[in-house]
């Protein structure tokens, strides 16, 4: 994990800012020796919260695969079994 001063962190914020992204944290030590630790706030949303894909269906086409899996389907009528 990198160091950086006070003054070096002000001069490089942005870049300070995009290091603790993709590092996950970065510390700032002030002169009196103080440190801090930088890191980016983990989000609230859902993670069900994802990005749509295209699949280049159509809404009709959706309704359709829905319902066909929601039909039953009876079994062949099967041959009785019993003969005497």
């Amino acid at each position: 994990m990198r160091v950086y001063t006070y003054s070096e962190a002000r001069r490089k914020l942005a870049s300070l800012l995009e290091q603790a992204v993709k590092e996950g944290e970065v510390k700032i030590k002030r002169r009196d020796g103080q440190t801090f630790v930088i890191r980016p706030e983990k989000r609230a949303g859902s993670p069900l919260d994802v990005e749509g894909m295209d699949l280049g269906i159509t809404t009709a086409e959706i309704v359709q695969f829905i319902q066909e899996g929601r039909r039953v389907y009876e079994p062949a009528a099967q041959a009785d079994s019993t003969t005497t």
